[in-house]
C-alpha cells in the first residue's frame, strides 16, 4: 500500500518514489526511538584467515522481530563492519570529552562498507522502517591477533 501511495505521490516517477519512501522510513524511526530494546541477539565475525573478528549485541523490541531473516543479516553487516572499519565509539556522544573524535571512530556515523552512500544509522534506519519496531545497536568489540 505504501509504494502505491508514493508512486501516486510522485505522478509515477520510480526514483521519487523510492525518496518518499526512504523519507518515510526515516521519520518511523524517529517515532519508534523512544520504545523499550530488550529483545534481540549477538553476532558475530569472523574475518577470512581468522585473523580478525567482531562481536556485537544489537537489540529490538520483540523476539519475532529478532528471528527475522532481515534483522539477522542486519546484526551480521554490522559485525562486519566493525571488523573492517575499527570503530572505537558507537556514537559521538560516547567518547570522553578530551578524546578527539572523527566520523570514522563512530561505528553509526561510519559509511556502511557495502554501500558507502549510506551511513550505519541509515541503515538501522531503513531496517526500523522495513520492520516496524525501534533497533540499536547496545554495545561492540572488535579483536585482532597481536593487538
Amino acid at each position: 500500500m505504501d509504494c502505491k501511495k508514493a508512486l501516486e505521490e510522485s505522478k509515477g516517477d520510480v526514483d521519487k518514489a523510492e525518496s518518499f519512501l526512504k523519507e518515510k522510513g526515516i521519520a518511523s524511526a524517529a517515532k519508534k526511538a523512544g520504545r523499550e530494546t530488550d529483545q534481540g541477539l549477538i553476532d558475530t565475525y569472523i574475518h577470512s584467515g581468522g585473523r580478525i573478528g567482531a562481536m556485537i549485541e544489537i537489540n529490538c523490541e520483540t523476539d519475532f522481530v529478532a528471528r527475522t531473516d532481515d534483522f539477522v543479516s542486519l546484526a551480521h553487516d554490522i559485525a562486519m563492519q566493525v571488523a573492517a572499519m575499527s570503530p572505537e565509539f558507537l556514537t559521538v556522544e560516547d567518547a570522553a570529552e578530551n578524546d578527539i573524535v572523527t566520523e570514522d571512530k563512530c561505528l553509526l556515523s561510519q559509511p556502511f562498507i557495502k554501500d558507502p552512500s549510506i551511513t550505519i544509522q541509515d541503515l538501522i534506519n531503513e531496517t526500523i522502517g522495513k520492520l516496524g519496531e525501534n533497533i540499536r545497536v547496545r554495545k561492540f568489540q572488535r579483536f585482532s591477533l597481536g593487538e
